[in-house]
């Protein structure tokens, strides 16, 4: 099973990996910018062309390093933009908001710090309460006739939401979490959705939030430290499906890391797996997920591995998940 094959997304075909760029500002605890920059740009020299960010990653930082990152490198990335969430001087998250007029206002702080002239993709992070959808993609369908931006996209949004929302400006993607660990979009009718309007996904927290790939909490200030999959039972249990997969990965001359992706590589030409390396090494086994030559039956022994609905706790606290429009019931 071959798994080169290019992503259509915003009119153009993209590497079969995207980068995420979070963890190199906020969220896992420390990282050193070097590195950072250098996995970027390691990125870049292989081919990717996706590159996700959002203003609220370390308050702005994110955006910031990867405009440096991007100096004179501009026309070789698809950048992908999320904005949205309020944080306080502490860091700690104050609110959301998506109105209109501040929209604008994020966009403009945002091309400053990337320090280019248009954003390709730009998302609000989750679909607010108090805005109805229709008027987020209205405000960022008037953002793509001014040029600032290429294209529309959601996060985390339901299918009700991507229905509305599209028959008022094209959605050219959906981010949403995917993969062995996280599997709800295939029985909430949002992939069923997507599949309906051709609108492909991006799909981040592939390797199960580090689970799969070995990574251990850092300390208070990574997110996963309160997180419920992350937490007592919850972990021994999850831990226990990662060395599941770990085994039957070996078995096919995979790493864990890379028979996740190849999974959700493996649902079709319109998922594009995010991956959220930090360091150049760890890029480089995630990108040689694409020199694989895995039989069918290995994919088939790593679902064994994780099937559906086994992961143990929610993948976000409840305050979180309660925001997730697309882990709500679909109305009756």
């Amino acid at each position: 099973m071959s798994f080169t094959t290019p992503r259509r997304l915003g009119d153009r075909d993209h590497f079969p990996i995207g980068l995420g760029c979070m963890g190199m500002s906020d969220f896992y605890g420390p990282a050193d910018e070097a590195t950072s920059l250098a996995t970027i740009h390691a990125a870049l020299e292989a081919g990717v062309t996706y590159v996700d960010t959002g203003d609220f990653y370390g308050s702005g930082h994110n955006e910031m390093l990867l405009g440096r990152a991007l100096a004179g490198r501009r026309d070789q990335a698809f950048v992908a933009v999320k904005f949205g969430a309020l944080r306080d001087p502490a860091g700690g998250f104050v609110g959301f908001d998506a109105r209109p007029a501040s929209i604008r206002n994020f966009l403009a702080m945002t091309l400053k710090r990337l320090g280019t002239d248009h954003v390709d993709l730009y998302m609000p992070a989750r679909v607010p309460a108090d805005v109805p959808i229709e008027e987020v993609a209205g405000a960022i369908g008037d953002l793509i006739r001014a040029g600032w931006v290429r294209h529309f996209g959601l996060s985390e949004a339901g299918a009700a939401s991507i229905a509305r929302a599209h028959a008022v400006t094209p959605v050219a993607a959906l981010q949403i979490e995917y993969g062995l660990l996280s599997r709800s979009i295939e029985t909430s009718g949002v992939l069923d959705a997507c599949r309906t309007y051709g609108i492909p996904i991006t799909a981040y927290g592939v390797l199960g939030r580090g689970l799969i790939g070995g990574s251990k909490v850092s300390g208070a200030a990574d997110f996963r430290a309160h997180s419920p999959r992350f937490a007592g039972d919850n972990l021994a249990r999850n831990t226990a499906l990662a060395e599941a997969l770990a085994a039957a990965a070996a078995h096919f001359g995979a790493t864990p890391a890379q028979a996740a992706i190849a999974w959700v590589l493996s649902r079709g030409p319109d998922i594009l797996p995010l991956v959220g390396a930090r360091r150049p090494d760890r890029l480089a086994e995630a990108l040689g997920t694409l020199a694989l030559d895995l039989p069918a039956a290995a994919i088939a022994a790593f679902e064994a591995a994780i099937p559906a609905g086994a992961a143990a706790g929610d993948r976000y606290a409840a305050e979180q998940m309660a925001m997730l429009d697309s882990e709500r019931p679909p109305a009756a």
